[in-house]
């Protein structure tokens, strides 16, 4: 297993595990694109030869090895894995974003950008301490939007505020008054959560207009993902 380590946050590079994740890297991030992977185990066939063809029009090595397999991936029908070096992204004034502060789950924020990717809503704001975006868990769940995606990390939310403060600001917290069917947003906006177990410290209910999602009190609160995406369904859809 020489040459080939565990991903590591400090890494340069990051890996799609999958031919799925695999393909939509190579669709919208090619020109980071280091090297293929295949695994002993993938059949010949329409889509090796698709993946060998693309890796070839690019100019990207492709490595026949099992041995970064064992190192990568446990699961057993992981047959091809993309390397890629870690990008950089942009977000800008005049589109809404999605705001995470200080999420701690690879596999929630993942799902996030999958969530807002079909919604329409492009760019991410990263507060930290935060997960990293890169971890190949969070390319995992984001199910290849995460190379869709701008996203930018924050020290703090008022590094955020201080370069994009003039918009629509919706941070979710439990005890707002105002619900979210009530909300509509007129310009560019940002939909602001919180970290999975502790949510947004209670300041945030200062800042803009702080919004809840109302639920039967059979639970205490919705899950981050599913909270997000709600927020970003109703926030999108077609106003009457």
């Amino acid at each position: 297993m020489a040459g080939y380590k565990r991903y590591r946050k400090e890494s340069e590079v990051s890996y799609s595990l999958g031919i799925t994740l695999t393909f939509e890297l190579l669709k919208y991030k090619a020109e980071h694109v280091t090297r293929i992977f295949i695994h002993s185990g993938m059949k010949e066939g329409e889509t090796l030869g698709k993946l060998t063809e693309l890796s070839k029009a690019a100019g990207i090595e492709i490595v026949h090895t099992d041995k970064i397999f064992h190192v990568l991936s446990q699961k057993e029908n992981c047959y091809v894995i993309g390397e890629f070096r870690k990008f950089q992204g942009t977000l800008t004034a005049d589109a809404s974003h999605i705001v995470l502060v200080q999420p701690s789950n690879a596999g929630n924020m993942g799902t996030i950008m999958r969530s807002a990717l079909g919604f329409g809503i492009t760019q991410m704001a990263i507060i930290r301490p935060a997960v990293d975006a890169f971890d190949p868990k969070t390319v995992r769940a984001s199910m290849g939007a995460v190379f869709s995606m701008d996203f930018v990390y924050f020290d703090s939310f008022e590094e955020y505020r201080e370069a994009f403060g003039e918009r629509e600001l919706y941070p979710f917290m439990l005890d707002a008054e105002m619900k979210l069917y009530e909300i509509r947003p007129k310009r560019v906006f940002s939909l602001i959560f919180g970290n999975e177990a502790t949510g947004l410290p209670d300041e945030f209910s200062c800042i803009g207009t702080s919004v809840v999602i109302p639920h039967s009190g059979r639970i205490d609160s919705l899950n981050l993902p599913i909270a997000a995406s709600i927020a970003m369904y109703e926030a999108t859809k077609p106003k009457i």
